[in-house]
């Protein structure tokens, strides 16, 4: 019953309107990022593992939802926006890149080799060798950094 009064806290009652995280999953997050066991934090709050181990995953969904939310605004606000088809050598997309730059009287902090570090970061399994393997769409914010999404999402 306890760990059921806890989950139900958690999920009813948000401390601050301004995060996606309650305050009880923003205490076991921080626990956990200094190295507590989910034990150790369990121990701390006065409820089981099994309630932490849930608190911990849902507080990392949360961030995932907010860091995708950020992620699309990113997209909406991009002023670049390029569709690249599979097949299409890496070596190609970042004179591509700066040409839209240019059409847009925007001048990116980045060399060719800055972008294609940028795309291998941000979807490393998008690409085999040189090659892109799926048609894929690559915005580029006024600072010059690249998010790239499959056309779908």
């Amino acid at each position: 019953m306890k760990q059921e009064d806890d989950e139900l806290k958690d999920d009813e009652l948000k401390d601050d309107a301004s995060t996606f995280l309650t305050e009880r999953q923003i205490e076991v997050v921080k626990l956990r990022h200094k190295g507590r066991s989910q034990q150790e934090v369990a121990d701390m709050m006065g409820t089981t593992r099994s309630n932490i181990s849930i608190l911990e995953k849902r507080a990392h969904q949360n961030i995932a939802r907010a860091q995708n939310t950020l992620r699309r605004w990113m997209t909406i606000q991009a002023p670049i926006s390029l569709k690249v088809t599979a097949g299409t050598d890496v070596f190609d997309i970042p004179a591509r890149v700066f040409q839209a730059a240019d059409r847009m009287s925007i001048q990116l902090p980045a060399t060719s080799l800055d972008i294609i570090v940028q795309l291998r970061r941000e979807a490393p399994e998008l690409f085999k060798k040189r090659s892109l393997l799926q048609d894929i769409e690559i915005y580029v914010t006024e600072d010059g950094e690249l998010i790239v999404q499959e056309p779908s999402q």
